[in-house]
């Protein structure tokens, strides 16, 4: 009775309107107070107790920094020099503007590990070129938000340092050593149909006529920020600092760059960037806290235990069952951000894991995968919601565009799937 009333309550609240923390946070602190209601007041202890235990996590001390992070390169013009330099490797045509974008959002996934700022960073740039070339604004947007979904797969990862607190046994390099691949995958998945639209549809017929940067101007120009991944990873590998530790000395780089090297940071615009960094993070780390109750109140009502059992002697199969995973939460991806689906299902999904002997960083990058597909998938597709900010134009003209960029990175997933070394591979050969 108790747990049915946790996941209606859970789900009323949210169809209330009530934000996805403050929805787990209400349920699970109720759920808990029927459960203990013999103990009196004694047993909502558990309630503050988990909101702590939620938050108190030395990895999750990495989500700030990482946030800052991409706030910083936002404004500091990295990205502008970047997308100078890709299109003096790749030239001018149709399709090659969309295939420098994404290969930028790529490259920009090896600095920050937020969707949303990738997104931000890349489409102020290229939003406004793509237009000058031709290409229809919802097109623009389509393609960035999609781009910007790499991101969480590329390290570092805002989505990973999240699923290896939840997991035991799922580390923080071997997750981003396990996402490299996928990542790179995704990003080349998604190329495909980006070049093959601009050239059916005539797009971008303007490009030529647009001069191309000179190419050892733009490799000078662009060196800072081809740097920073190689110093971020590079001094993860040889051990130089931890994961934790690598984001606070990307922010300390971001900073440098920007104000003494690019100087387009200046001491005044400090504030308003260390403003948006605390406002994201304070919001993701919050729904973390709040999870803790939630995830709690799952154990101790003993919910999980029969769900694992009743799904696995579903007569399904091992594929079976994935399937159904893997479409649930993609429906659940249109609604829900990564972190909360990692909040909410994580705990629930786990031991079916465990049932079937999964390779939990494997789990971790599938689940990633999908979290990418949904931060483009309408109605919410966070990504979208930034580029198509950026772009002036409503999520519903770019319907027409993403479903292709979907079905590509959907691909992407299924490979991922069906061969685990893709992303197993990278992480064994480091030693993790």
């Amino acid at each position: 009775m108790i747990a049915t009333l946790l996941v209606v309550g859970f789900i009323a609240l949210m169809l209330l309107g009530v934000p996805i923390g403050v929805a787990l946070g209400m349920a699970g602190a109720v759920a808990i107070g029927l459960a203990n209601s013999d103990v009196q007041w004694f047993g909502l202890l558990a309630v503050p107790q988990n909101f702590y235990a939620g938050l108190a996590k030395y990895p999750l001390l990495a989500i700030p920094m990482f946030v800052l992070v991409g706030s910083i390169f936002d404004r500091s013009g990295v990205a502008s020099r970047l997308v100078n330099f890709a299109i003096a490797i790749v030239g001018r045509g149709p399709g090659m503007l969309p295939l420098v974008a994404i290969t930028v959002a790529m490259f920009l996934g090896g600095i920050s590990g937020s969707g949303p700022a990738n997104a931000a960073a890349v489409g102020g740039v290229m939003i406004a070129a793509m237009s000058r070339a031709g290409y229809p604004a919802a097109f623009s947007a389509s393609i960035v938000g999609a781009a910007a979904a790499t991101d969480i797969l590329i390290p570092p990862s805002i989505a990973f340092i999240v699923y290896s607190v939840l997991v035991p046994g799922a580390s923080v390099p071997a997750l981003f050593a396990a996402g490299m691949v996928p990542g790179i995958l995704a990003g080349l998945a998604l190329i495909v149909p980006a070049v093959w639209l601009s050239r059916k549809h005539g797009l971008g017929q303007l490009e030529r006529d647009l001069p191309r940067p000179p190419f050892w101007r733009s490799l000078r120009e662009a060196t800072w920020g081809l740097a920073a991944p190689v110093l971020i990873l590079g001094g993860m590998r040889l051990g130089w600092f931890t994961p934790t530790e690598a984001a606070v000395v990307a922010v300390v780089y971001g900073l440098f760059v920007g104000m003494a090297i690019h100087r387009t940071i200046g001491v005044r615009d400090l504030f308003p960037i260390l403003r948006e960094a605390g406002e994201l993070s304070s919001v993701i780390l919050l729904v973390v806290s709040l999870a803790g109750i939630f995830a709690y109140s799952l154990s101790t009502l003993g919910i999980i235990d029969p769900l694992t059992r009743a799904i696995v002697d579903s007569g399904l199969g091992e594929w079976g069952v994935l399937a159904l995973l893997i479409l649930m939460l993609m429906v659940i991806g249109m609604f829900l951000d990564g972190v909360s689906i990692f909040l909410i299902f994580v705990p629930l999904l786990l031991p079916i894991a465990q049932a079937y002997n999964w390779d939990p960083v494997w789990f971790g990058v599938v689940l990633t995968l999908k979290v990418a597909l949904g931060q483009f998938t309408p109605p919410l597709a966070v990504n979208l919601m930034v580029s198509c900010r950026i772009a002036k134009v409503g999520m519903e003209q770019t319907v027409r565009w993403v479903v292709w960029l979907l079905a590509a990175m959907f691909v992407a997933m299924v490979l991922v799937l069906v061969f685990p070394e893709l992303a197993l591979w990278l992480p064994r050969r480091l030693g993790y």
